[in-house]
C-alpha cells in the first residue's frame, strides 16, 4: 500500500484573526462579551447583513425554526466557510491531501474547537442544535474539513463530560484552541459495526495500564496529539470496555500508512497501533467498564454532526445546480426552463429541508436529554446522509459531463459525502437501532 502523506500547514504563517470578525457572534468568542443577549444579537445581525447575503438561494430559508442567536451562528459560520474554506482552498486540500491546521485554528479562534465544552474551562458552551447549525454552515465550504471539526469536538466533549478536573485542566485548553488535535478510536480491523466485540486489551501493571491492539480508519491518526481509545479491561461485551486518553508521544503508540480513500482527502486516516503502550492510570477516562457507554453517548452527537455536514454539502450542490441550469443552454433554452429540471430541483430542495428539520429536531432532543434521543439521532443520521448523498448525486447529473470534472466542486463533494453513510455507525445499523427501539417492551 502506498504511504501517501498528509501535509500539515503552519498556523504561525497566517495573518491573525480580525477581531471585528470575532464580534459577529460573542458567544462563539470567549474573549469578547457584549452587555446583553439583545445587544449582542442586534450587533451581530447588523454586521452580517451589511457584509453579505446568507445563501445564493434566497427563496429557500435554511434558518427556519432557528432562534435569532442561532441565525447569527449560522451567518458567521457560513462566512468563515466562504472566506477560509470554499473554492480553490478546498480544491487544493483535496488534491494535495492537505490538512489545513491553520484554518482549523482560525476556526478555534471563533470558538469552533470546543463548541459544546463548558465555559468554566474556556469552552463555548453551546448546545447540540447550535452545533448542528454551525457544522452544516461550515460544510458548505469543505465537507471533509468540517467533518474533522466534528470529530475533534466529539473528543473534547468526552473529556469535558466524563473526565475528572485534572484531565479537563490538562487537555481541554489545548483542544479548545486546537493547538492540540484529538482523535476518537473505537473501530478495529475485526470489529466495525459490532463495536462491543473489540479486542484491544488494557492490563493494569502497577500505576499504569499496558495496551495492546490496533484501531482502524482513525481520522487524524499520526497528526492528532490526543487519542481517546476504547480498550478491554474486563469481561467480554460492552461492560468490559474502558476508555483511555493517550498522548501521541506515549511509549508504544505508532501509526499505520495513510489510507488511500475515495474522499475526505483533507484529513489523514490511518491505523493506530498499540504495542505495549504505557498509559498512566490517571489517564483512564471515567470509571473502569464505562468506556462503551461513553463511546455510544458520544456517537449520538456524532451522528447528528455527520448528518448535518452531509446537508452542508448538499446545500452547496443545490446552489451550484440552480446556478448551472440558469446559464447552461441546450436546444435553444436554458436548462432551468425545462419542467423536468424544475421538478428535480423541487424534489432536491424538499428533501433537503425535510432532512435539515429532522437533524435539528434530533439535536434538540439530545439537548433536552429526551429518552428517545438515541433513536431519533439514528433516524436523523440515516435520513440526512442518504438524502444528502442523493441530492449531491442529482446535482452532479444536472451538471452533465461538467459535474464529473474536478474543476467543479460537485465532484469533490460527491466523494466526500459518500462515506457518511458508513461511519458513525452504518445506515444499516441505524435501521437496527430504530427497529429495536420500536419493538422494545
Amino acid at each position: 500500500v502506498e504511504n501517501k502523506t498528509i501535509s500539515v500547514s503552519n498556523h504561525s504563517q497566517q495573518k491573525p484573526i480580525n477581531r471585528n470578525e470575532m464580534l459577529l457572534c460573542s458567544r462563539l468568542t470567549r474573549r469578547l462579551k457584549l452587555s446583553s443577549t439583545a445587544t449582542r444579537a442586534a450587533a451581530t445581525r447588523a454586521a452580517c447583513v451589511a457584509k453579505r447575503a446568507m445563501s445564493t438561494l434566497p427563496n429557500l430559508d435554511w434558518s427556519i425554526g432557528l432562534s435569532s442567536e442561532q441565525k447569527d451562528f449560522q451567518l458567521m459560520a457560513r462566512e468563515f466557510a466562504d472566506n477560509e474554506m470554499a473554492g480553490s482552498k478546498a480544491e487544493q486540500w483535496d488534491a494535495e491531501h492537505h490538512l489545513p491546521l491553520d484554518v482549523l485554528r482560525k476556526g478555534a479562534d471563533l470558538g469552533f474547537g470546543g463548541i459544546y465544552v463548558n465555559e468554566d474551562i474556556g469552552g463555548t458552551g453551546l448546545g447540540r442544535k447550535d452545533a448542528a447549525v454551525i457544522f452544516e454552515a461550515l460544510a458548505t465550504g469543505c465537507v471533509s474539513t468540517s467533518a474533522f471539526f466534528t470529530i475533534h469536538n466529539m473528543v473534547a466533549w468526552m473529556i469535558d463530560t466524563f473526565g475528572d478536573q485534572a484531565q479537563r485542566e490538562k487537555y481541554l485548553p489545548g483542544l479548545i484552541t486546537m493547538e492540540s488535535i484529538a482523535s476518537y478510536c473505537l473501530t478495529e480491523p475485526g470489529s466495525g459495526s459490532d463495536a462491543a466485540s473489540l479486542s484491544t486489551k488494557a492490563v493494569k501493571q502497577g500505576d499504569k495500564y499496558i495496551l495492546n491492539g490496533s484501531k482502524a480508519f482513525i481520522s487524524g491518526a499520526g497528526v492528532s496529539d490526543v487519542y481517546v481509545v476504547m480498550a478491554r479491561t474486563g469481561q467480554s461485551g460492552p461492560k468490559g470496555i474502558s476508555a483511555f486518553i493517550i498522548e501521541k508521544d506515549f511509549p508504544g503508540i505508532s501509526f499505520g500508512a495513510q489510507e488511500r480513500k475515495l474522499g475526505w482527502h483533507s484529513q489523514p486516516t490511518a491505523a493506530v497501533i498499540l504495542e505495549d503502550c504505557e498509559v498512566p492510570e490517571e489517564n483512564m477516562l471515567g470509571g473502569e467498564g464505562q468506556g462503551f457507554t461513553m463511546a455510544m453517548k458520544a456517537l449520538d452527537g456524532g451522528r447528528i454532526n455527520i448528518g448535518t455536514t452531509s446537508l452542508g454539502g448538499a446545500q452547496t450542490c443545490l446552489e451550484a445546480a440552480c446556478e448551472h441550469v440558469t446559464v447552461r443552454k441546450q436546444f435553444g433554452s436554458t436548462l432551468a426552463s425545462f419542467q423536468n429540471v424544475q421538478f428535480k430541483l423541487a424534489d432536491m430542495a424538499t428533501k433537503l429541508q425535510a432532512a435539515r428539520l429532522m437533524v435539528r429536531n434530533a439535536a434538540e432532543m439530545l439537548d433536552n436529554k429526551d429518552p428517545q434521543a438515541t433513536m431519533h439521532c439514528a433516524m436523523a443520521k440515516r435520513f440526512a446522509t442518504d438524502t444528502g448523498f442523493e441530492i449531491v448525486n442529482e446535482a452532479l447529473q444536472l451538471h452533465g459531463g461538467y459535474g464529473y470534472l474536478m474543476d467543479y466542486p460537485v465532484e469533490r463533494i460527491f466523494r466526500d459525502v459518500r462515506v457518511h453513510q458508513i461511519l458513525e455507525g452504518t445506515n444499516e445499523i441505524m435501521r437496527l437501532i430504530i427497529g429495536r427501539q420500536l419493538l422494545k417492551d
